[in-house]
């Protein structure tokens, strides 16, 4: 028989994960703590609260990205229709930009098995690379257009993980593919914020496949901001004008 496990609700209750909402969970946990008592049925500890809280704060902005200048050009077109412009950016959350952290998490998660059946860090962190390569693929979790030699947000998760006590094997696995990483580059490649967050949400100890959700939570917070920003100070006219500047015609045009 089908069934779920998360609310209930009577005449006079509303229970979640076996909690009553009203007298054990309004004005007693903070919002945090109900993500993680929704999605995994339990509260955290109060280290893995500090890194889903980190991990929040660091993916809610990103500027003037795919998913915000969706979000204020949906708005300004449907005004009308606020959640209709956060979800056209939250659609934006593929595999180049808030995405790439679930594929991350996918990676670092088969290096923690591989060193559970007894392969070494090393060993696995440069197949791993190799194989990338060799396949021409991106690496998920390493490298950015913008923050280089190093994405300033990863090592303060890694640092926020390890002064909560909650950084563990994905960490590990994570800073071995990084060494693995410059030395068949030749150079320093950056690890990423999708990847440190990819490692510290794993070590938190949240399911890989979880992990695109964290960033759908923070940027919906973010892009309503787009979004009332938009409303009080438009820069649609902007972006269009940009567009017919920089993205000129090319295809054939009539006689005369």
């Amino acid at each position: 028989m089908p069934a779920q496990s998360i609310a209930y609700s009577t005449t006079d209750k509303i229970v979640v994960r076996g909690k009553d909402l009203v007298d054990e969970l309004i004005g007693h946990v903070d919002f945090t703590s109900m993500i993680c008592l929704h999605l995994r049925g339990e509260m955290p500890t109060p280290g893995q609260r500090a890194v889903v809280d980190s991990v929040l704060v660091a993916l809610m902005e990103h500027g003037l990205t795919p998913s915000s200048l969706t979000a204020r050009l949906i708005y300004s077109s449907a005004p009308e229709a606020v959640q209709g412009a956060v979800a056209a950016g939250l659609l934006g959350a593929g595999g180049h930009f808030l995405g790439s952290t679930e594929n991350a998490g996918r990676l670092l998660r088969e290096g923690a098995v591989a060193l559970d059946q007894g392969t070494a860090v090393e060993d696995f962190a440069t197949a791993a690379v190799a194989r990338h390569l060799a396949a021409r693929l991106p690496f998920p979790g390493f490298g950015h257009h913008i923050h280089r030699p190093d994405d300033p947000r990863a090592p303060r998760l890694l640092t926020v993980a390890r002064e909560n006590g909650v950084a563990a094997v994905h960490v590990e696995v994570l800073e071995a593919i990084g060494v693995a990483m410059d030395k068949a580059k030749g150079r320093h490649v950056t690890v990423n914020a999708t990847g440190a967050v990819a490692a510290v949400l794993l070590d938190a100890g949240f399911p890989w496949n979880s992990l695109r959700g964290f960033s759908l939570i923070a940027r919906a917070a973010g892009l309503v901001g787009h979004v009332l920003e938009e409303a009080e100070r438009p820069v649609d006219r902007a972006i269009w004008d940009a567009a017919e500047e920089r993205i000129p015609y090319d295809g054939p045009r009539t006689a005369g």
